[in-house]
């Protein structure tokens, strides 16, 4: 993940960019020494934002609750974006809530060095080290825990069964150059082969760092970050790939407004069959349904398919899942509720309410869904993982590609463009 030392300029930096007064802010930790009732309260903040995630998740708040009298807990929910904003202005503030969404990686990584984030490595032995490696990594920071895993899986293609017969595709194309004649063939039977979130970046920034993935290979995107250069030959080429991509005008219209979940967003766009493909992760079966009505049985997943000639495997996976942080000095109430969230139990619920992927080895049974099962599948042949790009670097370096890969998409940056962009932002970064 690389070893950025703290910046508070940068953090403070990003919060004004942000337009983010850290005063605009709720108070976070709530009462966490219990008041004269003998009640503590801690706060936690998560991106569940849409059903029925937000429901099962408020539900077994309350549960933690009715096996904890004496704790009440207080839910904080907002959207990805948001969610992203205001941590970055809180973390400037060197005020964090209790419990808090993290993807780990360099972000996580900038908290821990702040001093901000509680060590958990002896406070959640055994049941933390019992949890599945693979999820667990994301939180590891020299060899220290620093989050729990609740969520485990990976990026790829969700398509529409229905869409690719009537375009004459027979099977999910595993290579670059078969993808576009897909693309091409889904727009000759007059359907649109890709929905994108524009106006949210992030889910753009998904192709450039699979391509990149694909044509470099894994590892070499961990490599550009610590040598602060991304100008190399692949990095270009991805997002020539990209650019190729982009001309053949393959996405919904008014995708540069679109939003992610809204009802008329990307996952919409899926879900109600107004477009064939989206490149998403593992939740976005459960988004599709509740942003729009759904696909059922005609809905499918494919990995990102191989570059003809790139140093990167098929196999080489792009993704990450979902885990917790506590804030440094966080109340053992906080602590109880992440063993209790990532118990037995707990985690068979989610899995079939929610779709997750089980962090917990014992929860694996509860997987019915064929596509999460097939999710899984290519995540135990993987043979390399990349955590998200805008969570695994810095916040401003991890910010910069998710700009300038929109800027590409756009047409208002070209893939060398993108790549010096990059570079120039990850030298800045002290």
């Amino acid at each position: 993940m690389g070893d950025p030392a703290l910046s508070r300029r940068s953090f403070l930096a990003a919060s004004a960019a942000a337009g983010l007064g850290t005063t605009a802010l709720t108070a976070c930790g709530g009462d966490s020494d219990g008041g004269s009732s003998g009640t503590t309260t801690i706060e936690w903040w998560n991106i569940s934002t849409t059903e029925p995630t937000k429901s099962v998740w408020a539900a077994l708040a309350r549960k933690f609750e009715a096996q904890n009298p004496k704790v009440k807990v207080k839910i904080v929910q907002l959207e990805n974006d948001a969610y992203k904003s205001k941590m970055t202005a809180l973390t400037s503030s060197g005020k964090l809530p209790d419990i808090f969404h993290t993807w780990g990686g360099g972000v996580l990584r900038q908290q821990v060095d702040a001093g901000l984030v509680e060590d958990l490595t002896d406070r959640t032995k055994p049941w933390g080290d019992a949890l599945l490696p693979v999820a667990r990594e994301p939180y590891l920071i020299d060899d220290k825990a620093y989050g729990i895993p609740f969520d485990i899986g990976m990026i790829g293609f969700w398509y529409n069964k229905a869409h690719f017969e009537k375009a004459g595709i027979g099977e999910p194309p595993t290579t670059w150059s078969g993808f576009l004649d897909a693309v091409r063939k889904l727009k000759a039977a007059r359907i649109t082969p890709l929905a994108l979130a524009g106006k949210e970046k992030w889910p753009g920034m998904y192709y450039w760092a699979y391509l990149a993935m694909r044509t470099a290979g894994a590892e070499a995107l961990q490599k550009a970050y610590e040598d602060k250069d991304f100008t190399g030959e692949p990095f270009v080429e991805a997002g020539e790939h990209l650019q190729e991509l982009v001309g053949l005008q393959p996405f919904q219209k008014g995708f540069l407004g679109a939003a992610y979940s809204s009802p008329t967003g990307q996952a919409a766009s899926v879900g109600n069959g107004k477009a064939a493909m989206e490149l998403m992760g593992q939740w976005a079966p459960v988004v599709q349904a509740d942003a729009g009505k759904g696909l059922g049985k005609d809905l499918g997943f494919f990995p990102f398919p191989a570059i003809e000639g790139g140093r990167g495997a098929i196999t080489e996976v792009f993704g990450g899942g979902g885990g917790h942080a506590l804030r440094r000095g966080a109340p053992q109430a906080a602590v109880d509720f992440l063993k209790f969230f990532a118990s037995e139990a707990t985690d068979r619920e989610l899995v079939k309410k929610t779709g997750v992927l089980p962090v917990v080895p014992a929860a694996e049974s509860a997987i019915a869904d064929p596509n999460i099962k097939a999710v899984q599948a290519e995540l135990k042949k993987a043979t390399g993982f990349q955590l998200y790009l805008d969570q695994a670097y810095a916040p401003a370096v991890g910010q910069e590609v998710n700009d300038s890969v929109a800027a590409l998409i756009s047409g208002s940056k070209s893939p060398g463009q993108v790549a010096q962009s990059v570079t120039k932002t990850a030298k800045e970064e002290q």
